[in-house]
């Protein structure tokens, strides 16, 4: 019948829907406050009043999945104490102020916001509450009864919600399971506060309730600026690392060895650093700068980078410029930590003939040694190299012979124990990915973490 309806009033069947469950709802909700026994009045309604307008605000700009939901507190401390009109009243005022601030378009305020809002949130622990215990009171049994209909109320305003979601809007991501139980913490932070807010009221009287809302409040503002910050985060990681990963591929192209070889030479470090017994941080932060360890590169001009081109001494001079390059443009990649200085430092050698600064032993940073051994395996093994292609056994020879003087033997034989239990497409990084390596959007997700 909703379809035939639907059909002929040119309405998406699934807005039609979606409008009779509205309609039924709210005129139920009417019913039952028409029926009911008439709610408290006072001071209290006033509070719980301009909490509501304050919630509807601060739905607007916290949408993590952190923190107390406000409104959702606010609605239920109305269920509970003043009861079934006041509740939906609390819950009304929330979704149309935050529909306002928020500019929301009026077929999701009116079926998938207020819907759910109205008849979950408030009609539903209003009458269980009131079903359980006859009146509100300083009880055990009632902070009880309190807490069950919110668990109950969380549990059905997802149903309800989901299921107004797929009807009005079935074009978007739909809530799942998951995203239900990523909101858990916050929702039992927020059925906590309720409950304490009640004993609050018992206790302290109205004076007191308005106090731990301002509290609320002010926790909750706390968490939009935090949720901010992160967004933040994520809006600097994306763009650093977006220009980053640009410039490597940029470099790719010019000399079409350099992605891979990153990418190669990022895997072996990480691993090296690993066996070591370094930590998940320092293990990332070898990989990090394995993967930009040659960016430098980018600043040199065309010639350097031609194949077959014999290099005069300027050109060898621009070449040992390219730790100090890539270092500068790495200098503010301040969440994976000292890059730069490993960045500068991975061309030094343990005897003191490297460059830039002609670094020994110590002085050396351990991850910059780690990146200069996996630099030189993967040069001396990769099919794309200037050089003659080497055996994993010749060029592990080759790294032995230089060891102490060149590399840190140290980290030379921890490679060569973990070659020893790989196979060929692990030893020979001859599709070594730079784009799977890098993994842009973990590195976002978690800049935004940190």
């Amino acid at each position: 019948m909703l379809r035939v309806f639907a059909e002929r009033s040119r309405m998406p069947w699934r807005l039609a829907i979606a409008g009779a469950i509205a309609v039924t709802a709210l005129t139920g909700s009417g019913v039952l406050i028409a029926l009911g026994p008439p709610d408290r009045t006072g001071a209290l309604s006033v509070i719980l009043g301009l909490a509501a307008l304050g919630a509807g605000i601060v739905a607007v700009g916290n949408r993590g999945d952190l923190g107390v939901s406000a409104g959702f507190v606010v609605t239920v401390l109305a269920a509970a104490l003043l009861g079934i009109a006041s509740a939906v009243a609390a819950a009304l005022i929330v979704e149309l102020t935050a529909s306002v601030v928020g500019r929301t378009k009026w077929r999701i305020v009116v079926f998938a916001n207020l819907t759910p809002a109205v008849a979950a949130s408030a009609v539903f622990p209003a009458v269980l509450i009131h079903a359980l215990v006859d009146k509100p009171q300083n009880s055990l049994t009632f902070y009880v009864a309190v807490a069950v209909a919110e668990v109950l109320t969380l549990v059905l305003s997802f149903v309800c919600a989901s299921g107004m979601h797929r009807l009005v809007l079935p074009e978007r991501k739909q809530f799942g399971i998951r995203d239900f139980a990523r909101f858990a913490p916050s929702s039992a932070l927020s059925i906590l506060v309720t409950v304490a807010g009640v004993g609050i009221t018992f206790k302290l009287g109205d004076a007191g309730i308005a106090f731990a809302l301002a509290a609320v409040f002010a926790f909750s503002y706390m968490v939009y600026l935090l949720e901010q910050s992160r967004h933040r985060a994520q809006q600097y990681a994306s763009l650093s690392w977006g220009v980053l990963a640009g410039l490597m591929r940029s470099l790719d192209i010019r000399d079409q060895r350099a992605a891979r070889h990153s990418a190669a030479v990022a895997r072996f470090a990480r691993d090296i650093a690993a066996q070591v017994g370094m930590s998940p941080q320092e293990c990332e932060l070898a990989h990090t700068a394995g993967l930009l360890h040659d960016i430098g590169r980018f600043a040199l001009s065309d010639r350097v980078a031609e194949r077959g081109r014999t290099l005069t001494a300027e050109d060898w001079a621009a070449i040992q410029r390219h730790p100090e390059l890539g270092a500068d443009m790495l200098r503010d990649l301040g969440s994976y930590g000292p890059v730069a200085e490993i960045v500068l430092a991975h061309h030094e050698r343990i005897d003191g003939r490297g460059y830039p600064s002609g670094l020994t032993g110590d002085e050396i940073p351990e991850i910059a040694k780690i990146i200069s051994v996996s630099e030189v395996y993967d040069t001396l093994t990769a099919s794309d190299t200037y050089r003659t292609r080497m055996s994993s056994f010749e060029a592990l020879r080759e790294l032995r012979r230089v060891s102490g003087s060149q590399l840190d033997g140290r980290y030379v034989e921890v490679l060569a124990g973990l070659l020893s239990g790989e196979g060929v497409d692990y030893r020979h990084a001859d599709l070594a990915s730079f784009d799977s390596e890098l993994d842009i959007e973990r590195r976002i997700r978690e800049a935004a973490g940190a």
